[in-house]
């Protein structure tokens, strides 16, 4: 059985074999507490950050879609909760939440959860990410 942790283990290395993996230097570091679905987190300081260029489906509502939410909120999970991770901070959202793309050893998560098909590049804002180009 694959656990969230192995699938994040190979979801970097096709990342890297893809040569998908960008370097993130020099950038602000934040430790992840937890994600409450597939495209947000919140950092030990209690600062929410929502994933650039990215959706996923939605736990709740009218669109609701859970159990691929949940897979898409575990698999993010296993990527960065309890971690420290590189932060680019892009801007604020309507809901003052920080929209930034997150690093882990490099890779950037957003292209990872791609990759993983768990998310899907949000085209309305893809322009903030230059690797949706």
């Amino acid at each position: 059985m694959t656990t969230p942790r192995t699938a994040a283990n190979w979801s970097l290395a096709l990342l890297l074999v893809l040569g998908l993996a960008q370097p993130a230097a020099a950038l602000e570091t934040v430790t992840i507490r937890s994600c409450y679905d597939g495209d947000t987190c919140r950092s030990n300081t209690g600062e929410k950050i929502r994933l650039a260029c990215i959706d996923t489906p939605e736990l709740k509502g009218k669109r609701a879609q859970p159990e691929r939410a949940r897979a898409a909120r575990d698999h993010l999970r296993a990527m960065v909760e309890g971690r420290s991770v590189g932060l680019r901070r892009i801007t604020k959202d309507r809901y003052g939440r920080t929209v930034g793309e997150l690093f882990v050893d490099g890779m950037n998560v957003q292209q990872a959860m791609v990759a993983s098909r768990h998310a899907e590049i949000y085209w309305k804002y893809a322009s903030q990410c230059p690797w949706t180009r």
